[in-house]
């Protein structure tokens, strides 16, 4: 209320009303926000405190242990960006008082943010303005104040003028604004150890990490070789790959189909046509085996590399029951150990026409399900009860004596032979699975060495190379106007064809019947 209520109401808006209440463009911040300064005492490289200062004519100073590293890199000023090299800086000599801050020599005045600062460039000393202009200045005595040598006006260099503050900004700075580092070699291996960003730890923290170090091994790193497919081994599905990338977001995502790789040993067995044959040398006699390779060919194998490898050398037949078989192939012969040729057990495999029917027949022991691994049977008589519980794959062929003085050794009441059986060496007479590898090795030389021809690229021959001849000029340029028809050269005339004549297909003309 009062006279003065409406004084300041206009009929237009004002410059404050429409920046501050009614729109327009608000100051985020105050006008000099941008400005960044750097303490006259600290290097414009590294922004920290200089140890050995060193500044260009301009008055920009730096530490010698920062410039000279980028200098070397860059071979530009790190303010200017313009081109500099080391022979263009100057050595600056600070003076510090009792206390350790900066100060003129002469005034004995301490620099500080407003305080004029110039230094002498045939000395490197560097005094107050005030001093220089009252002693060298206007007195025209154009010599050093402290080491008396000559100068003249153009070697006063301005480290920092008060009212002239532009050489300070920071966010002017060449190499700030293009993101130039020199990388120290030392600091870089220091940033890959994990402690080198923990800032402070206490005691328990750094016992467990010291622990850690002493007791931590990294994994070894396995490089997996990507196997690609080929014509023998390639399956007629893709790897599913593409639409399970495409459905996943842990998956990389894929957008080409590759065939599915089989097995190599499915593409083994798979022209295996032959049995095999193996040899078993005992204490008591000769075992010749019989091996369907050609019908259960994974359990023959791995019967087929044991042998080979010689892990049955040396093993005894820890169990026999007459009238039922005797068990082997357990390296530590008590009937629990043993292992595949592949490290672990693998499945059963059965066939209707392979039975446990008969002397002399050969079978897997295990403990269950696919847990087939290396000991084996054979039988002294029919065990059709076994059929569908032990893959059968081979029979003796040869040796049924020796069967029989086996069959005759006493047992105790763990059915374990009183006198040893032991097998004292095997031996590979056929092993069809080597033959069937060579063979397909072979095929793939071949298949590979024909792929190789096919893409090389074919030699040109010289009418590919050759440029065709222009006869004349324009449409037709190509063709020999003095070459001759065929027509032309036999004498004939091309007479013109004759159009066939309509026919009614009516029942009144019969001419064409």
């Amino acid at each position: 209320m009062g006279k003065k209520q409406h004084q300041k109401d206009k009929l237009y808006l004002t410059c404050t009303e429409w920046s501050q209440i009614y729109g327009g463009k608000k100051e985020t911040g105050s006008r000099n926000a941008a400005f960044k300064r750097l303490p006259f005492s600290c290097c414009s490289l590294s922004f920290q405190p200089f140890e050995n200062p060193y500044c260009t004519t301009e008055g920009v100073s730096f530490d010698l242990m920062n410039i000279v590293p980028f200098l070397k890199h860059y071979k530009i000023s790190p303010v200017t960006g313009k081109p500099m090299v080391a022979k263009d800086l100057i050595k600056l000599n600070f003076f510090k008082n009792s206390k350790g801050e900066y100060h003129c020599p002469v005034t004995y005045k301490v620099f500080n943010e407003n305080t004029h600062i110039v230094a002498v460039k045939p000395t490197g000393n560097v005094f107050a303005m005030d001093a220089v202009d009252r002693l060298n200045i206007k007195a025209k005595h154009w010599k050093d104040l402290i080491t008396d040598d000559s100068f003249g006006r153009a070697d006063i260099i301005t480290i920092q003028d008060p009212n002239n503050l532009d050489k300070f900004n920071i966010s002017a700075f060449h190499h700030v604004k293009n993101n130039l580092k020199v990388l120290d070699e030392d600091e870089e291996l220091s940033k890959k150890d994990p402690k080198y960003h923990l800032k402070s730890i206490n005691a328990e923290t750094r016992d467990v990490l010291t622990e850690l170090d002493s007791t931590y091994k990294a994994p070894e790193k396995v490089e997996l070789k990507k196997q690609r497919a080929d014509k023998f081994n390639a399956a007629h599905y893709s790897t599913g790959h593409v639409a399970a990338s495409f459905t996943s977001t842990a998956m990389v995502p894929q957008t080409h189909h590759e065939a599915a790789i089989i097995d190599e040993n499915v593409v083994l067995y798979a022209r295996i046509k032959k049995k095999g044959y193996v040899r078993l040398l005992t204490n008591k006699g000769i075992l010749n085996l019989q091996l369907h390779c050609d019908m259960v060919p994974k359990v023959c194998h791995n019967f087929v590399m044991l042998c080979g490898r010689g892990y049955y050398k040396n093993t005894i037949f820890h169990r026999s029951i007459r009238n039922f078989m005797v068990q082997g192939g357990d390296p530590t012969g008590t009937g629990t150990g043993g292992e595949s040729a592949w490290g672990k057990p693998f499945e059963d495999h059965f066939k209707p026409n392979l039975t446990h029917t008969g002397r002399g027949v050969l079978s897997m022991a295990n403990s269950g399900p696919d847990t087939n691994k290396s000991q084996f049977f054979i039988t002294y008589r029919s065990c059709r009860h076994l059929d569908g519980k032990h893959s059968v794959f081979g029979r003796v062929v040869g040796g049924l004596e020796t069967i029989d003085k086996i069959e005759a050794v006493k047992t105790d009441k763990k059915d374990a032979p009183e006198s040893e059986i032991k097998i004292i060496d095997t031996q590979v007479f056929i092993n069809p699975f080597e033959e069937a590898e060579e063979e397909l090795k072979k095929e793939r030389e071949t298949e590979e060495t024909k792929n190789t021809v096919e893409k090389a690229p074919k030699p040109k021959t010289e009418k590919m190379l050759s440029k065709p001849v222009a006869f004349t000029a324009g449409v037709g340029k190509y063709i020999n106007p003095k070459k001759k028809n065929k027509s032309e050269e036999k004498g004939t005339v091309d007479e013109p064809v004759k159009k066939k004549s309509k026919t009614s297909s009516g029942l009144n003309n019969f001419s064409s019947w």
